[in-house]
């Protein structure tokens, strides 16, 4: 017998949060109802709000449900799901469907198999997983480059280990020691702290004098202190000008003159997690042509579950805390009051 209600992690108007009993959303077509047995927060983009709200309450804002990377088993597949059937281990994303919850529906196009020896713990990363893929793809590295990554929250971290599976040298920037020391435990060559550091000649000595080929931006909020630091590193020509790319697949903020004052500097958006998300059709079982669309949503999915199986993609070093789903109070204040002291935080109903 399927579930009718469902406890959900929710967050009110003064940027706490708690667990609150729902319906269990209805079975739309092309939609999967999973029985949760993981989820992973996002830091930044879930609990950025909650931050500012804690500060500025809004008691009018009703309780808002809230997560949109989970694990679990397919409970039971809707009319025109052709993907998966009751009993299947899949990951799960997508903002205001793959909740912090027992019980989520999700659609088929937002859920990917998880294959035998990867934990619903690790696939439980998926979408922050898929979503540094998708930056990795828009940065276009090359076997031997040499990277900056500015801010080491979730996607920053696995945007150094994706860099360094391609074959470039990534160095990981963020003032909170103990990321810097997660990413060096879990493969980036090298580490800064913006606040303290010269970052420029760091970066000149950790690439060996050739200066750096490209930077991602990965944090929300103002960014024009780390764009600037990593234009500095990239590589100058003798006409003084810079060159190669700097990609933000943060919700960044960043201030800097075009033309001569950047250089022949390429800037890159990464937008989510690629093509398909936020495509209601697509999402519930449409595909797009392969020929027009080779790196889709579901398949950046795929690929980051492929990448924790082989241990290209690590995430137990990423993991600082685990929560039983009924302690999401006391993990929302970890990573909002605590933030050099947590990374990874998994709720597990």
């Amino acid at each position: 017998m399927l579930p009718r209600t469902t406890r959900v992690a929710a967050l009110d108007g003064s940027g706490r949060a708690s667990l609150v009993e729902r319906a269990v959303p209805e079975l739309a077509e092309g939609h999967v109802l999973v029985a949760v047995r993981a989820s992973m927060f996002s830091p930044g983009s879930e609990l950025g709000r909650a931050k500012r709200l804690r500060t500025a309450p809004d008691p009018a804002q009703p309780l808002r449900p809230f997560g949109y990377s989970n694990a679990g088993t397919v409970a039971a597949a809707g009319a025109r799901v052709s993907r998966f059937t009751a009993g299947d281990r899949v990951a799960c994303m997508g903002a205001g469907m793959a909740l912090h919850a027992d019980y989520a529906v999700v659609p088929q196009n937002l859920c990917t198999p998880i294959p035998a020896g990867v934990p619903f713990d690790h696939a439980a990363s998926v979408h922050l997983a898929a979503t540094a893929l998708n930056a990795i793809r828009r940065t276009a590295p090359q076997f031997g480059e040499n990277g900056i990554v500015a801010g080491l929250g979730i996607v920053g971290q696995f945007c150094c280990q994706l860099f360094q599976a391609s074959g470039c040298h990534s160095m990981g920037m963020d003032p909170l020691p103990g990321r810097r020391e997660i990413a060096l435990a879990a493969g980036a060559e090298g580490g800064v702290d913006p606040a303290t550091d010269n970052v420029t000649a760091a970066a000149n000595r950790f690439s060996g004098g050739f200066g750096i080929d490209f930077g991602v931006i990965a944090f929300g909020g103002d960014a024009t202190g780390a764009f600037r630091q990593i234009y500095a590193a990239l590589r100058e020509r003798p006409d003084a000008h810079h060159t190669g790319r700097i990609v933000i697949v943060g919700g960044a903020q960043v201030t800097h003159g075009f033309g001569a004052s950047l250089g022949n500097v390429d800037v890159r958006s990464a937008a989510r997690t690629g093509p398909g998300y936020h495509d209601s059709q697509w999402e519930a079982g449409r595909d797009y042509p392969p020929v027009l669309v080779e790196w889709s949503t579901q398949r950046n999915l795929a690929e980051s579950l492929r990448a924790m199986l082989d241990g290209r993609l690590r995430v137990e070093p990423l993991i600082t805390h685990r929560f039983a789903l009924d302690r999401v109070a006391d993990a929302a204040d970890l990573l909002i009051e605590q933030p050099g002291g947590a990374v990874g935080v998994v709720l597990q109903p």
